[in-house]
């Protein structure tokens, strides 16, 4: 179980921050459904070659300041 919790609205801003940051990732990598925050996690981990440590900890730093364009 993870301890990330997303809703549509806050995806739709983290996702254009993930894709500046990694460039290379489709649409299909990025896709998101409620509830299934694991499977993108691990998904993202597989596509950018990091653990999904990792990447938990970038998408909750991104979700701390959405108003930001960092990641």
């Amino acid at each position: 179980m993870t301890a990330l919790t997303l809703n549509e609205a806050d995806w739709q801003i983290l996702k254009e921050k993930v894709k500046r940051k990694y460039n290379h990732l489709s649409e299909e990598d990025l896709t998101y459904q409620t509830g299934k925050e694991q499977e993108l996690i691990d998904r993202l981990a597989e596509r950018v070659k990091r653990k999904p440590e990792y990447i938990l900890f970038t998408l909750k730093k991104g979700l701390a300041n959405l108003s930001s364009n960092r990641l």
